[in-house]
Formats: C-alpha cells, structure tokens, sequence
C-alpha cells in the first residue's frame, strides 16, 4: 500500500521571486528539491503579490493567501495537517510559530535563513560609522573583516541577532545558505551543530561551451534595488570604482541591472559616463551571458551571492570584494578576482577585459567551482535525506534541544497573547 505523501507548508516572508533575488531562485531551489520526492507542496505568505512571482501552481504547487494576527491560519493549518512546515525567514517563525505548534504539534519545524540578517545589518552599521570617520574611504580592508570572533562582538548585543538565534532554537531544523554562518553560529554563538543544515545555492552546473571572449563585451552588475547592500554597491561603483575604470577604458559601458527601480537610482543614468540603468532584466542569464566581466563591489552583506553564481553558470568572469566571495570558493582560485578597494577592483576590472587568457582561465574556474560546490544533485538530495532523518527521530531531537523548547515556551505565550489582542482590536474598529 502506497505511504501518502508528505504534506509541506512553507510560510513566506514574500511569494518567490527567482528572477529577482538569490533568496527567491534559493527557495524555488529548496521547492524543486521536494517537489522531485514527490511532496505535497502548499505555499503561503502574509504578504501582497509581487510583480515578479513565481507561477507556482503550472509546477502543481499550491497557493494560499493568509493573514498576521488572525484565527484564520488556525483552521487553514489544522485541516491541512502538514508534516513538514517551512518558515522563510525568522520573522515568519515569530508571527505563526507558536499557531504551527498548537495545532500540528509533531510537524518537523524547519526554518530558511537565506543569510544572517543580524551579520548583515552589524555589517552594514559598521560601514556607516567607518563612512562617518571616513567619508573618502577609498580601502575598506578595514570593513572587510576576517575574523569571526569580531564579527560576533558586532552581533553579540543586538536585538535582531537575539531574535534570529532565538528562531533559530526553536525550529528543529535551519538551513543556512553559507558556511561562514555555520561556522559563526557554532563556533561564537554555541548553537549546536544538530540544528543547522548547510543548504547553499543549487543549480545544475553548465556542460555546454560558453560564450567565448571576443563575443562579449561590456560591464554588468545586477541585483535588486531593495536589497541595501546592492544599493550601495550601485553608489559605490557610480562614485568612485566606474569613473577609475573610464579613466583607463574611455570607451567602457557599465550596464546596472536590478528589479524594483526607484528613482533614485535612474537618476543615476548617465550615457555620456557609459553608466546606464537598465531596470529589471526580463532575462538575467541573457544578458550575462554577454558581458565580459561582472562587478559586484559589496561593502557589507552576509550569505552567498546569486549573482556570483549566475555569472559563473554563464562564464562570466567577477570582479568583487571579500564580503561578494565570503562561504563561495574554497581553497581552488576564483572565477575573476577579489579586492578590497575602488582602485585596485578598478585595476583589476580593467587588466581582466583585456586579457583573453586570463579571462578563459576565470571562465573554466567558475565552471570547475558550481560542479564542486552548488549542485544541485548533491545538495537536494541531502537536504531531503537530512529533514527525514529528523522527523523519524523527533522526539530525542526535541528533547536534545532543550534551549529551543524553552524559548518556544516563554515566547510563544507572549506572540499568542499579543496576536489575540491584535485580533480582537481589530475586529473592534
């Protein structure tokens, strides 16, 4: 008699949109690896359509649109009775947390990080402090740092690094996209190693021959615009990386990719500089696939770039900093060249667009570095294999986790009791 299949929820920050960020092509990734077992998949999300959604029901994904603060999730998620649920993002383990556990108290929790939002955010307020000492800052090797105990002592008192870690515990199961996080959480933050599986990007590695050197031309970057790191990478490349490239290549063109536009950065349009925003890609391997060379000069950031991988699924060589490279190579060379500041990344762009060799070399290394690490026959399968060993041995795993069970305890009445006040205030107005 055929076993029914198991049954997952996932809870979306957002509905997936891959051709817009890493974090939307990492969960159709995530989706994809279950929908091969043959899963039965629901996809929720709080939050309003975006213009780039994945049709999730043409791969026979269902959709279901829910509310915070509202009772509605209760009947939605007892008659669906799932075995496995999904939060995509720690904030989605706050606000329906405690509704999962009382209605489908054996489900196997499992929470999506996509990165560390609170290694981000210590990121990115320590660029603005050094900004402020430093405001012509040209080197930020300073920024870029190596250690981890430091790292830590940026995260260790915020409010946003309790609240993920606390997630964290008291999910059975995170995935975490890079190994630096890993190695963070464990290693700094005591978390222990049975609550973290490494999940990174998935993709299948190129076979076919790229796109060769002299049918390229031009500079890319891409990301979307909402996302504050890749903000200030535009700024960056727009006020002091690009008019270093310009002195040196006269004739260069920097195409700017990036979904969700805002004016402020069309108004950075300037084709008389050979900087040119170019709004959303319909097509993001597309036009990879014809530039020479990929920029992403990333002042803070935490996870693994989707961008970095899109440029070596298409040959593309990058041009990048420590943080653009951080948990995305090993001890082999990478796929274009890391530096620290505008004028050496500025140097090193120029000297890789004019060296054919050199270049080809990238190319191939980028190819060797997807089949090693990002594939997605290795990872998927490991991924499911990891969730069910967890949901047959669930009941030790919980009780090992004791740290978890408590936080759950504590916080989940306070969410419960806020989320009814919420709802009945609601109904009174």
């Amino acid at each position: 008699m055929n076993q029914p299949a198991t049954k997952v929820l996932v809870i979306g920050y957002v509905w997936p949109e891959p051709r817009s960020s890493a974090a939307g092509g990492h969960m159709m990734q995530i989706l994809q690896s279950f929908l091969d077992q043959g899963w039965d998949i629901t996809f929720s999300s709080p939050a309003t359509l975006g213009e780039h959604k994945a049709d999730l029901p043409s791969l026979g994904i269902h959709e279901c649109a829910i509310e915070l603060n509202n009772s509605s999730f209760d009947d939605f998620i007892r008659t669906l009775a799932p075995d496995i649920v999904l939060f995509d993002r720690f904030m989605m383990e706050e606000q329906f947390g405690w509704r999962v556990e009382k209605h489908c108290p054996d489900a196997l929790r499992v929470l999506e990080t996509s990165d560390l939002q609170s290694l981000r955010d210590a990121r990115q307020q320590r660029l603005k402090e050094y900004l402020k000492r430093k405001p012509e800052a040209d080197d930020f090797g300073a920024v870029f740092c190596d250690a981890l105990d430091e790292e830590f002592q940026l995260m260790a008192d915020s409010d946003l690094a309790k609240r993920e870690i606390a997630a964290i515990y008291r999910c059975d199961i995170s995935l975490m996209i890079s190994e630096v996080e890993i190695q963070l959480l464990t290693e700094h933050f005591k978390v222990p190693a049975a609550l973290l599986h490494g999940c990174p990007l998935m993709v299948e590695a190129p076979t076919a021959a790229f796109a060769p050197f002299e049918d390229r031309a031009h500079f890319l970057s891409i990301g979307n615009f909402r996302h504050a790191p890749n903000w200030d990478a535009v700024l960056w490349m727009k006020n002091s990386v690009w008019p270093l490239i310009r002195q040196q290549l006269p004739g260069a063109q920097l195409h700017v990719y990036g979904a969700y536009t805002p004016p402020k950065a069309t108004a950075l349009h300037n084709p008389a500089q050979g900087f040119h925003v170019m709004n959303w890609a319909e097509d993001a391997l597309q036009v990879m696939t014809a530039a020479r060379i990929c920029l992403a000069p990333l002042r803070f950031g935490a996870g693994i770039k989707g961008k970095l991988v899109d440029a070596m699924l298409c040959g593309t060589p990058s041009v990048t900093t420590p943080i653009g490279a951080e948990g995305m190579g090993d001890d082999q060379p990478w796929p274009g060249v890391i530096e620290r500041s505008a004028s050496a990344l500025a140097a090193a762009a120029v000297a890789l667009y004019q060296d054919p060799e050199g270049w080809a070399r990238a190319q191939e290394n980028g190819r060797r570095l997807l089949a090693r690490r990002y594939a997605q026959e290795i990872h998927g399968p490991a991924l499911v294999e990891r969730l069910e060993q967890c949901r047959s041995q669930l009941a030790e795993h919980r009780r090992n986790n004791f740290t978890g069970s408590m936080l759950r305890h504590h916080l989940h009445k306070s969410t419960q009791y806020m989320a009814q006040w919420i709802e009945a205030k609601n109904r009174s107005v």
